[in-house]
């Protein structure tokens, strides 16, 4: 299974709770932080929701 290397470039300041509660559930604790996760179809969806605050790469 693929992995994405999602990394935190854009404070969550400003924007919904829902947002921020999204970043928390992926795993994020500080700005321009990377976590890695298996590429599924909740991830996908959680990062579509924050797609503005993320950059998304894939791993090998």
């Amino acid at each position: 299974m693929a992995k994405l290397r999602i990394t935190w470039v854009k404070s969550g300041i400003g924007y919904s709770q829902d947002q921020k509660r999204t970043l928390k559930s992926l795993g994020f604790h500080r700005l321009n932080q990377s976590v890695t996760h298996d590429d599924s179809a909740s991830i996908r969806g959680m990062i579509n929701k924050v797609r503005h605050l993320v950059r998304v790469g894939v791993e090998e």
